[in-house]
C-alpha cells in the first residue's frame, strides 16, 4: 500500500475496517428524524478542517516509518488529552500534539529535527476544509440554523484556518475548550456549547466526527449526527446517534435541506 492509499483509508485514529458495521447502524437510525426544536448546530473541528495534509507532510519526511509514525501520533494526540484532564494538567492542544509527535517519533527510533517538528506543526495553521463544506454551511446558514464550532483546538487553530478558509462568517460562535482547560469528553466541555448560544441541549445538534466524541455529546444530552467519514464501527459506550453518515452532504440530507 503507498502512503498515499494509507492516508486516504486511515487519515486519523482508525485501527481497523469496519464498513458493514456502518452500514447495519445507518439503516438501523436512517428514519430517525431530528427534533424540529434544533435551533443550533456545533461542529467539532474534524468535520470541517481536513488534517490530512499535515499527515501526507510525515509521510514525505519519513517515507520508511511513516505509517507507523502517523499512526502512533494520532493514538498519542488523543490520550494526552484525555489523561491531561483526568490528571488536572492541562496544556493546549498545540502543545499535546508536539508532544505527542515527540513520543511517537521516539518510540519508533526516528530522529525528527527540530526544524522537521516545526514544519509537521505549523502545517496544524495551513488545514483547509473538506470540499462539501463551504457549500453546506452555507445551504445551514441559509435554513436559519445558528452555526458554531466546539473543538479541541485552540482558539488561534480555529480562528486562523477558518479565516484561511474564509468560512469563519458562517459561525456564530468557534468555542475553543482552552477557556475551560479541560478536554473532550469531560461533559462540562459540552456545556460551553449551550452556555455560548444560550440555549437548552434539545435545541442544539452535535456534529462529531469520533466515535468517542459522539459518545460524549450523546451522554451529555445532546441530539447528535456522526459524520463517521472513516466508517468505523459504533463505540461500545452506550450511546447511539440520532444520525450518520460520511460528510455533511448525509447531514443536510438527514435535515431535509
Amino acid at each position: 500500500m503507498t502512503n498515499e492509499e494509507y492516508m486516504d483509508r486511515r487519515e486519523f485514529l482508525a485501527v481497523g475496517g469496519a464498513l458493514t458495521a456502518a452500514v447495519y447502524l445507518h439503516t438501523a437510525i436512517k428514519d430517525n428524524f431530528p427534533s424540529s426544536s434544533i435551533k443550533a448546530i456545533i461542529f467539532d473541528g474534524f468535520p470541517i478542517f481536513d488534517a490530512r495534509p499535515v499527515f501526507k507532510i510525515a509521510a514525505q519526511l519519513f517515507p520508511e516509518k511513516s505509517d507507523e509514525l502517523i499512526k502512533e501520533w494520532r493514538i498519542r494526540q488523543f490520550e494526552y488529552t484525555w489523561l491531561r484532564s483526568l490528571a488536572g494538567n492541562y496544556q493546549d492542544f498545540f502543545k499535546v500534539t508536539e508532544d505527542a509527535l515527540i513520543f511517537a517519533g521516539t518510540l519508533l527510533g526516528i530522529g525528527i529535527s527540530e526544524l522537521q517538528r516545526k514544519k509537521l506543526m505549523e502545517a496544524y495553521y495551513h488545514l483547509q476544509v473538506w470540499q462539501e463544506v463551504p457549500t453546506a454551511l452555507s445551504r445551514l446558514k441559509s435554513a436559519g440554523l445558528r452555526l458554531g464550532i466546539l473543538s479541541n483546538y485552540t482558539p488561534e487553530m480555529l480562528l486562523v484556518n477558518a479565516t484561511n478558509n474564509q468560512i469563519d462568517h458562517y459561525f456564530e460562535h468557534m468555542i475553543s475548550v482552552d477557556q475551560l482547560k479541560k478536554y473532550k469528553p469531560d461533559p462540562a466541555t459540552y456545556a460551553l456549547g449551550m452556555s455560548a448560544f444560550s440555549l437548552a441541549k434539545e435545541e442544539i445538534l452535535f456534529v462529531p466526527f469520533a466515535g468517542w466524541d459522539l459518545a460524549g455529546a450523546k451522554i451529555f444530552g445532546y441530539q447528535t449526527f456522526w459524520v463517521n467519514g472513516m466508517q468505523m464501527p459504533l463505540e461500545q459506550l452506550g450511546a447511539i446517534p440520532d444520525g450518520i453518515g460520511k460528510n455533511l452532504n448525509d447531514l443536510l440530507a438527514y435535515l431535509n435541506i
